[in-house]
């Protein structure tokens, strides 16, 4: 029987895909964002660890609330960390009539991921930078994967979401923002682009882990920058909102 590591659940989310969520938090994840606000996800094999079949019974018990507006997002952590759980995980949700979607960081390799996509409905894909030594710094790993998987989803015709975060003095630069909007322009299968503000709330995870929190002194975007990004990328005939 597959059982994997969850860190946690919310039953009734609104910001992880369309209509209200029952989001399954996935334990492990290969990068190390400087802004990560769950760094208690990071560890693979944490957390509770769970079978199907009793992570559908709590699924189930929450449908009547996301019913058919809603549905299943999975997340992390990077849950393709856990490639086989999720597979079966999307495959049981589907058998339910369940819309699935999964919230990844795109660092997997495409084979891996092909798994899952008979079962999937949406991607929520966090593009983090488009420049591969800037996301590095970022995140302590390249772009590559993630790229290469947006161009699979466009093969594939698999419609997904683009997530970005803000975060002033790093993402915020509007130049670059107009090479992202350039880029972003020319896919057929992205619906949506979602600009996340940077926030601390995680800082005190940091804290608790005794891990060092480099943005310390980071404030988050003002709207105005935001409405400025939201409007170089809206030029582009693009569908973006500020969540």
């Amino acid at each position: 029987m597959t059982t994997g590591y969850i860190h946690s659940v919310e039953s009734f989310s609104t910001q992880d895909g369309p209509g209200i969520r029952y989001v399954v938090f996935m334990q492990g994840c290969p990068l190390r964002c400087k802004y990560c606000h769950n760094p208690d996800t990071w560890q693979k094999n944490k957390g509770e660890q769970i079978s199907i079949s009793t992570m559908m019974e709590k699924i189930k018990s929450c449908q009547p609330y996301f019913n058919k507006q809603g549905g299943v997002t999975i997340s992390g952590g990077e849950p393709t960390l856990q490639i086989d759980f999720v597979a079966d995980l999307l495959t049981a949700c589907k058998e339910e009539g369940i819309h699935t979607a999964l919230d990844t960081s795109g660092y997997v390799k495409q084979d891996e991921f092909k798994k899952l996509l008979p079962n999937l409905d949406l991607v929520l894909l966090d593009l983090k930078h488009l420049d591969d030594k800037q996301h590095q710094d970022l995140t302590g790993v390249s772009n590559q994967k993630t790229l290469d998987l947006i161009k699979l989803l466009e093969s594939e015709r698999q419609p997904y979401w683009i997530k970005h975060v803000i975060v002033p003095g790093i993402t915020d630069d509007l130049d670059k923002i107009k090479e992202l909007a350039s880029y972003l322009k020319s896919l057929s299968y992205l619906k949506k682009v979602q600009l996340l503000p940077y926030h601390r709330l995680g800082v005190h995870k940091w804290e608790e882990l005794g891990l060092d929190y480099q943005l310390s002194e980071t404030e988050p975007p003002s709207e105005e920058k935001l409405e400025k990004i939201k409007e170089i990328i809206k030029q582009q005939n693009i569908k973006v909102e500020i969540k």
